[in-house]
């Protein structure tokens, strides 16, 4: 009697049965898709009055097609060190808000995203400075418009720092408040519009890292009187915008509150602070309080191994 060989139809199913029976299903389709993140904001996103305005444009994709790196770009360089995949998208417009983004830019930014990281403007409100009634409810609508889209997204709000041109000079919206008065009303909006938002998983408190930055002796509380001998300016040049180390604090609090990652574990030779001038001392200082902060908020850190090349390039 001859024995019948297998077709290679048939070859093929036995392969791809004995492929499942006897390799783990975890290490099938290893290479997971990568995680979809839109930054949404203005200015205090895309880096105004810093070189980091220009840092590495070409790994996140600007929506307006502006050409601009920001928070964004820094963000995406932690995660590539700390080996996570992050498709990072961007859509920026300076001096607005979320009403703005929702009535000029719902097409652009409609879309199916897993995070979304947005911030308003620094002010609440142009024509109310302090009134978080505009806020709350544009955040509301730009959280179902996610939703639609997406309806597990994780929207994170992020409260944004104190403007000194507003607390120290007489005519400032928050003149005799002081740093931690405006600091209070902004988060203490932000919280509101997080509890109208279901889509909202939590508020990234930037405004209070500032704040330990200052009490820790790192930053300057007040630019007008000029800045401290060993301290920094987290504030550029109209003290109103943040600096290179204010946008980098910004961006390591962002990633360790969406990835959980502690900041720490990147190091003093991080490059993109290398890249953008910053001492080993400094990077390792902003990602202590950044650490810190986060800690304080209630985020869970772990620590991990950066995937980054040595950097040989500090001569000790």
């Amino acid at each position: 009697m001859r024995t019948r060989l297998p077709t290679p139809a048939s070859r093929r199913f036995l392969v791809l049965l004995f492929t499942l029976v006897l390799v783990p299903a975890g290490l099938l389709g290893a290479e997971t898709a990568p995680v979809r993140v839109l930054f949404l904001g203005n200015s205090f996103l895309f880096g105004s009055g810093s070189p980091v305005r220009f840092f590495r444009p070409g790994t996140v994709n600007d929506l307006n097609q502006a050409g601009v790196g920001g928070v964004p770009a820094l963000f995406k360089a932690f995660t590539r060190d700390a080996g996570l995949a992050y498709d990072v998208g961007m859509e920026t417009a300076s001096g607005q808000g979320f009403d703005y983004h929702l009535e000029k830019k719902a097409a652009v930014i409609a879309r199916p995203w897993d995070i979304v990281v947005m911030q308003s403007h620094s002010v609440l409100n142009q024509a109310k400075p302090g009134d978080p009634d505009l806020l709350i409810r544009s955040s509301k609508a730009l959280g179902e418009l996610f939703a639609r889209h997406n309806p597990r997204v994780d929207v994170r709000l992020i409260a944004t720092w104190p403007r000194a041109d507003l607390v120290y000079p007489e005519k400032g919206a928050w003149h005799g408040k002081g740093l931690e008065g405006m600091a209070r009303d902004v988060r203490a909006a932000y919280d509101r519009a997080a509890a109208a938002t279901p889509q909202v998983r939590g508020v990234i408190p930037v405004g209070e890292s500032w704040l330990r930055a200052m009490r820790a002796g790192f930053a300057d509380e007040n630019p007008y009187d000029g800045i401290a001998f060993g301290q920094v300016s987290l504030w550029t040049h109209d003290h109103y915008h943040a600096s290179t180390t204010g946008y980098y604090l910004e961006a390591l609090m962002v990633f360790g509150h969406v990835t959980n990652r502690d900041p720490r574990s990147l190091g003093g030779d991080e490059t993109a602070a290398f890249e953008l001038g910053m001492s080993k001392e400094q990077a390792e200082a902003l990602q202590r309080i950044a650490a810190e902060e986060l800690s304080a908020a209630g985020v869970r850190l772990e620590p991990f191994k950066t995937t980054a090349p040595p950097l040989v390039r500090r001569i000790e």
